[in-house]
């Protein structure tokens, strides 16, 4: 009997040194990246317009402690919206009509305190892709936004690129992910980690979706630990089990990822968006 307590307080310094130690590796270098398509703003939505879900998507956002979030869809108000309910990030992306502010962003955003940007860049999905237009059978313009980050706790550099796949154009799609593939290795010269989010209106089997994971890897089959929530991201606001998965985020093999999850998170009735998040907790090697 003389023995529990010193049995207690090993087993107190246990929990407090396994408790400091996994305090120093989420502060060590790991961070939260989401990839979100958070659809556009249209009165067609009615009660799931845009006004009326944009408080619930920035809560996600921020519930879940993004530190990247990439956001396919978003019109130059929801831009100012999300611009104002994240004073601590900066985000890069151009409207996808114009290269400026007209049509859809594909923008990233980033903690202003903990990355900071080296370079960044977009580039259009199309025969052209230094010039605003659709591609092939697309039917609407297509973009891909990227940015060098350096990492202000670890002070290594790293990729980040977010894109949105046509969803008509079966010819735009195939050629949409070549055509990124080959800017990766134009702008990764120097085989840095890397991380490629998107909306590809694809799923896993298809065959623009394998020619991706020729090059780089589902941050899904990567997880160190089993991935949460449900397998499809995208079939609507209504509450219930998703068909498809379309939204990925895939990564190099210089990026470890220690968790995955597709967000489900809802009022019970309907979801923030048409799609849902996905989140990849990921720590550059």
């Amino acid at each position: 009997m003389k023995k529990l307590p010193l049995i207690f307080i090993l087993m107190l310094y246990s929990l407090i040194f396994c408790s400091a130690v996994f305090g120093q590796e989420k502060g060590s270098g790991s961070f939260n990246v989401i990839n979100y398509n958070i659809r556009l703003n249209t009165p067609a939505d009615s009660v799931n317009a845009w006004p009326l879900r944009k408080d619930k998507v920035a809560g996600l956002l921020k519930f879940h402690q993004a530190d990247i979030f990439n956001i396919q869809e978003a019109l130059p108000e929801q831009m100012d919206d999300l611009t104002a309910f994240f004073p601590d990030f900066y985000h890069v992306g151009v409207g996808r009509d114009d290269g400026v502010r007209l049509g859809e962003h594909m923008a990233i955003f980033f903690r202003k305190n903990r990355f900071e940007r080296i370079a960044d860049g977009t580039f259009w999905l199309n025969e052209t892709p230094d010039k605003p237009g659709l591609g092939w059978d697309a039917a609407c313009n297509r973009t891909v936004t990227w940015i060098k980050l350096k990492d202000n706790t670890t002070k290594k550099s790293f990729y980040v690129f977010n894109t949105h796949f046509d969803h008509k154009g079966k010819l735009a799609r195939q050629e949409s992910a070549k055509l990124i593939l080959k800017y990766i290795k134009e702008i990764n010269k120097e085989n840095l980690p890397l991380i490629l989010t998107g909306d590809l209106n694809l799923v896993k089997s298809s065959e623009p979706v394998k020619s991706i994971l020729k090059e780089l890897d589902d941050a899904y089959d990567k997880s160190l630990t089993p991935p949460y929530g449900p397998a499809g991201t995208s079939g609507g606001f209504k509450v219930r089990v998703l068909p498809n998965k379309i939204d990925f985020i895939f990564i190099n093999n210089k990026v470890t990822v220690l968790r995955h999850g597709v967000l489900s998170d809802s009022n019970g009735l309907f979801y923030p968006s048409d799609h849902l998040p996905v989140l990849a907790e990921i720590m550059i090697n």
